[in-house]
């Protein structure tokens, strides 16, 4: 049930008969990963302070790794970039950490946020890259010194090899969240069941308590893992 997609409300247009505006638990918490992101961001305004905050340094600190980041993956001249790719890893960061929270949602749980995040990185991407590059962006397709009779064989697999991209880049980060928090699921409902058994059960069910907090802790990690390797591989 975690990773269903649920009406939350449903409201009627009043200009409008016969049309319903629809909120899901996916547009509610993409809203509230929204809004956190903003508050994240408004705690972190220095507001021209000679002492910066708490939470000024943490954000100087991602700001700078992913801008090294972005330096080396596609070069210090592609750097106008930045604003999305920051975007893009703060957007997918903070949802994968709400959806760490017992009884929350994570929408990257959703393929179609994830795969439609590749999609339109591919498509944004191909677009700028016809524009600049006009005709020679199909040499792509074309490997050097390839014969003329295998022409339209490689160019049909590079190009089924480019649109795949895309489908892995989605598929990735969506399996590995839900993985993850399945997995999680599955051990907190037997853990639930044991603490609630006896007195017995509930002592001797610290250990493996403990070892789920362990298993907690590391999703935390693949989380911020997920949303580095994602950023990663749209640079590259």
């Amino acid at each position: 049930e975690q990773f269903e997609v649920n009406n939350f409300l449903s409201i009627k247009t009043p200009f409008i008969s016969g049309i319903n505006l629809t909120i899901t638990n996916l547009s509610l918490y993409s809203i509230f990963t929204f809004l956190i992101i903003l508050l994240i961001h408004y705690l972190g305004n220095n507001d021209t302070r000679l002492i910066p905050s708490r939470w000024s340094i943490a954000l100087e600190s991602l700001f700078a790794t992913l801008n090294s980041m972005v330096r080396e993956q596609i070069g210090l001249y592609k750097e106008i970039f930045f604003p999305f790719i920051y975007s893009l890893f703060i957007f997918i960061l903070v949802a994968n950490l709400i959806g760490t929270v017992p009884y929350s949602f994570t929408i990257n749980t959703s393929i179609v946020v994830t795969i439609g995040l590749s999609f339109t990185i591919l498509i944004g991407v191909t677009i700028m890259a016809v524009s600049l590059h006009k005709l020679n962006f199909f040499s792509l397709f074309v490997p050097n010194g390839t014969p003329l009779v295998l022409v339209p064989l490689l160019v049909l697999i590079e190009m089924v090899s480019y649109l795949a991209r895309a489908f892995s880049l989605g598929i990735r980060l969506f399996a590995n969240m839900c993985a993850g928090h399945t997995l999680l699921k599955i051990l907190s409902t037997f853990l639930y069941k044991m603490f609630s058994h006896s007195l017995l059960i509930f002592i001797v069910t610290l250990i493996p308590f403990a070892i789920f907090l362990a298993i907690w802790g590391l999703e935390l990690a693949v989380a911020v893992i997920q949303a580095y390797v994602f950023v990663v591989l749209t640079c590259s």
